[in-house]
């Protein structure tokens, strides 16, 4: 691990980064390019050649694998880990020169997963510790929990907190593989059933 510098952060020399809202822990490496008006929480880690818009959020205990391009609107909460090159997009109907153009923001949820080079489109939100398979294109929101694939991604079955997929309980119920613990279908993914 690479020394601190004085504001509690790791910026490799190479990079450009014009943001100074970064949190404690976090590291940057090299050729990253953060514009202005971006937010980075605690203990991040972003590798090699990732660029970030301003108005991107960042929260804590993110990783950016290499070749992560962020566009205005994305937000990826707490505990979101990103592979390489995934691609974020926040037009629904690019064109160059476009003067009315509509962004739509992509979130992506607490402890959820992006598989290597999986696509998601504008508009979109990935639940709370989903998880969306390598090389998958995210056409619609994805449920908490869920495990998505393919091209559309579509629902194959639920995962826990660790990305372990769930079996079967009974109607309604999934448990996770070890036994500890329950989880309940609702209208937006899986809860932990108390």
């Amino acid at each position: 691990m690479p020394e601190m510098n004085t504001a509690d952060y790791y910026v490799h020399p190479s990079s450009l980064v014009e943001t100074t809202d970064i949190g404690a822990g976090t590291t940057v490496w090299a050729f990253v390019h953060l514009l202005p008006g971006v937010q980075v929480g605690k203990n991040c880690n972003i590798c090699d050649h990732c660029f970030a818009e301003a108005g991107v959020v960042l929260g804590d205990n993110v990783t950016l694998k290499c070749g992560i391009y962020l566009w205005r609107g994305t937000t990826l909460e707490d505990d979101v880990f990103v592979g390489p090159n995934v691609v974020f997009t926040n037009d629904l109907h690019p064109r160059s020169k476009n003067k009315d153009f509509t962004l739509l923001p992509i979130v992506v949820r607490k402890g959820a997963s992006l598989g290597a080079n999986s696509t998601l489109l504008a508009g979109t939100t990935v639940g709370r510790y989903a998880l969306v398979g390598s090389g998958a294109v995210v056409t619609h929101d994805v449920p908490d929990y869920a495990l998505v694939y393919g091209n559309p991604a579509r629902q194959r079955g639920w995962v826990d907190e660790t990305g372990e997929k769930l079996l079967a309980a009974e109607p309604g119920l999934w448990r996770s593989a070890d036994g500890q613990r329950i989880y309940r279908e609702t209208s937006t993914g899986l809860t932990l059933d108390a």
